[in-house]
């Protein structure tokens, strides 16, 4: 007897509890268990504060454009998930050479050494994720309050030693050393940065390995944003006062500004060192977070036989319930990305906004929508809109130089990475892709 929208799955599983839950959530989407559920919400909010794939577009798509419209989501989420765990380890890898180069002043920074420190930082994450991944969950609820702890620890050193400038140059003074005459266009141009670090909360991509997912994942969503946003609106505002003189801190020979505001605060190369490990530590810890995401894309995007290879990129290891092809794939492709902060914003923002464009058509058509426990009501359709032209915004502008006149060096070339990366997937599903990708794998019986 054919299943209707998982009904007699869910009838079969029963709902006396959570795993219950998690079965049928996993049955309406026509997906077996594979992965051994060990995060609980502590360590999702930790995964998720110090960090999609394609059935979005097939729910919501027409019909005739979902297969595509998917393989897109997916292949544009994956990009940006790889750029995203790039930024992580060369971030690590530069702040330490910056290090250096405090505490040494005649070291000269080398681009290869950065590279080799990021390798070190990149093998360190594979193995996490690889011989360390049981202890993955306890992990990342300590990293958050390492997390919390660390940015309290900065923020009253650099509130208490700093000098401080007054509120009006914090609130209403305008720093424009980029080269772009335009104050608005610079702001615009700016958002790259900051868009970064609220990049990839979602992290749907281990919900399989979520215990009670429909619950914890979306209230994870939402703590983090509370939590960070709130914690980096404190420290933003603080380092804005502690900043010192501009120029000195944009011009630090670290590379840097804000290992120059820690040792302008406190005089020491001890202390700063200190100051700087904390963050810099964080980063690679949240990187563990970055490689499992990408993994679980990689090996999740295979399964539906959204990518060449897929029959192997898709094997779960049954001695660790791992996909350790995946995380192998991943570590390799992260390691040569450049333009990575950009490539993040426009392959995961791009996956984004396909979703939610296509979300808010069905609801301007009225169709039905397949909603969870969470549901935004009214609000969603005004939501929705302001999501779109937001990332609309961010997306075309991460692709502009950060300074003017531009160069060769100082050129943004991360639109001909990203366009080139996705016609590499593009050419390869016209010719190969689309006869065996047709959306999501239904695994348990279930028809849409």
């Amino acid at each position: 007897m054919p299943f209707k929208n998982g009904e007699m799955a869910v009838q079969e599983l029963g709902s006396s509890n959570y795993k219950n839950r998690d079965a049928e959530d996993m049955a309406k989407q026509g997906k077996k268990q594979q992965f051994q559920r060990n995060f609980g919400f502590l360590s999702m909010l930790g995964f998720t504060t110090t960090m999609m794939c394609t059935w979005e577009a097939v729910l919501f798509a027409p019909k005739s454009q979902a297969k595509f419209l998917s393989w897109v989501t997916g292949w544009m989420a994956m990009i940006g998930w790889w750029a995203n765990t790039a930024a992580g380890v060369y971030f690590a890898a530069t702040v330490t050479q910056g290090l250096v180069v405090l505490n040494y002043p005649n070291y000269v920074l080398e681009g290869w050494q950065g590279t080799l420190m990021m390798f070190a930082a990149l093998i360190i994450c594979v193995i996490v994720n690889s011989i360390g991944a049981k202890l993955l969950p306890q992990v990342e609820g300590l990293i958050l309050i390492f997390h919390i702890a660390g940015l309290f620890a900065i923020l009253i050193s650099l509130v208490y030693l700093a000098p401080h400038k007054d509120a009006s140059f914090v609130f209403g003074a305008f720093e424009n050393g980029s080269g772009w005459n335009n104050a608005s266009l610079t702001w615009l141009i700016g958002l790259a940065g900051t868009n970064l670090p609220f990049i990839g909360y979602d992290n749907i991509q281990v919900t399989e390995e979520v215990i009670n997912a429909s619950i914890i994942v979306p209230w994870c969503m939402i703590g983090t944003i509370l939590l960070n946003g709130t914690l980096g609106f404190v420290i933003v505002v603080a380092f804005l006062f502690c900043i010192g003189n501009v120029d000195d801190v944009l011009n630090s020979a670290t590379g840097y500004d804000f290992i120059e505001v820690f040792y302008a605060a406190t005089k020491s190369h001890a202390g700063t060192s200190v100051m700087t490990a904390i963050p810099t530590a964080l980063v690679i810890c949240a990187s563990f977070g970055f490689l499992a995401s990408a993994s679980r894309l990689i090996w999740a995007f295979a399964r539906d036989r959204g990518l060449p290879f897929s029959n192997f990129l898709a094997h779960v290891s049954s001695e660790s319930a791992l996909p350790l092809r995946a995380v192998g794939l991943c570590a390799c492709i992260t390691g040569s990305f450049n333009a990575i902060i950009s490539l993040t914003t426009a392959g995961l923002f791009g996956s984004y906004e396909i979703a939610i464009v296509l979300m808010l058509i069905k609801k301007i058509r009225g169709e039905p929508i397949p909603y969870g426990p969470w549901k935004l009501g009214k609000f969603g359709i005004i939501i929705n809109i302001a999501s779109i032209c937001f990332l609309t915004i961010a997306i075309f502008f991460s692709f502009f130089p950060a300074e003017m006149p531009v160069t060769l060096a100082s050129m943004n070339w991360s639109i001909v990475g990203f366009t080139g990366e996705f016609l590499i997937g593009l050419v390869w599903y016209l010719i190969s892709g689309m006869k065996a990708y047709n959306g999501a794998v239904i695994e348990s019986g279930v028809n849409r």
